[in-house]
């Protein structure tokens, strides 16, 4: 059975194949309700991601925008390489970089980035004293959301063989160790700024990896917060472009990945969503590490669980049900 060839994937045309998708599809799109619909999206990616322990990739993924949005940041960052190169090179290497642009979605892009920004912007205060004053009943909430958000990708990766468990386990390990390392306090420097910034970024683009839990880690978490709040505009350039490095790196490494192992990668990025639960887990000290239930909180963690699993499950029924009916519309 572990020999089995890679079977085909499961889901709609535009997850299997989202840049095709994208091309294919754009006659029946409808520029206005898409704007508003990636804008939303990019908010609650942005809102989320100023909760330590909880990844915006995670959210890309649950609103079914994961595989475009990597797709169509790699054509951008490949275009825009494209272009500048080109000046160097000949009108031929500018033709190529203009090809790549126009594979770019930008009814996706603008909207859900301007989204993100206004999402983080608006709610870093509020997630900031939820989180602190609040941190058990946080944290159960997003544990519901993200572990029924577990079945995004374990349908995306199609059939299971018996070596992706081998797979799994490897990932939700690593995973798992990663978010119980105690916090650093790393010196604020503008290259270990950066260093931060492109690391957490490239958390942030994978599921289960939380890019502000990773800034919480290094002990740089609450001093960004502190900038995005006063909006110190000379550490959050230095942020910004250290992000910028990182996020290019891994929006191509995952655009490959994506393309050439599918199956594989979405198995992975269920191990890395597994093992990102043991960040989310209510009952924990400051160290991370597991304490007993408090009696007097269980119920109330159980509830708030539930209802986090509620709402993402009804989102991604949602989600797939406005997807079938745009490509209905396409199509007719």
């Amino acid at each position: 059975m572990s020999g089995a060839p890679e079977t085909v994937e499961q889901g709609t045309p535009g997850e299997r194949n989202p840049a095709g998708a994208a091309r294919s599809g754009r006659a029946g799109r409808r520029p206005g309700r898409e704007i508003v619909a990636n804008g939303l999206r990019g908010a609650l990616i942005g809102t989320v991601e100023t909760m330590p322990g909880v990844s915006g990739g995670t959210v890309a993924l649950v609103v079914m925008v994961y595989e475009r949005l990597i797709a169509s940041a790699s054509a951008l960052i490949v275009g825009v390489c494209g272009l500048i190169a080109g000046i160097f090179r000949g009108p031929e290497r500018r033709s190529a970089a203009r090809d790549r642009l126009r594979e770019v979605d930008w009814l996706l892009l603008l909207p859900l980035f301007a989204g993100m920004g206004v999402g983080i912007l608006v709610m870093a205060h509020f997630m900031e004293d939820l989180a602190a004053n609040h941190p058990v009943l946080m944290r159960a909430a997003f544990f519901g959301m993200v572990l029924v958000s577990l079945l995004v990708p374990i349908r995306l990766a199609g059939r299971w063989r018996s070596r992706d468990w081998l797979y799994l386990a490897i990932a939700t390990a690593v995973a798992a160790v990663a978010v119980s390392l105690p916090a650093q306090n790393v010196a604020i420097t503008p290259v270990t700024l950066m260093l931060c910034a492109a690391l957490a970024v490239g958390a942030l683009a994978l599921p289960g990896l939380s890019g502000s839990f990773l800034l919480l880690a290094l002990g740089v978490y609450e001093p960004t917060l502190a900038a995005v709040n006063d909006r110190d505009l000379g550490y959050l350039g230095v942020f910004l472009a250290g992000a910028l490095v990182g996020g290019v790196l891994i929006v191509l490494a995952l655009r490959r990945l994506l393309a050439v192992r599918h199956h594989v990668t979405m198995v992975v990025i269920t191990g890395l969503m597994a093992g990102g639960l043991r960040a989310l887990w209510p009952w924990q000290a400051e160290d991370r590490s597991i304490v007993p239930a408090d009696p007097a909180t269980v119920w109330p963690v159980i509830g708030l669980a539930l209802a986090g699993a509620a709402v993402v499950g009804a989102g991604v029924y949602l989600e797939r049900r406005m997807i079938a009916r745009e490509a209905a519309h396409s199509e007719a």
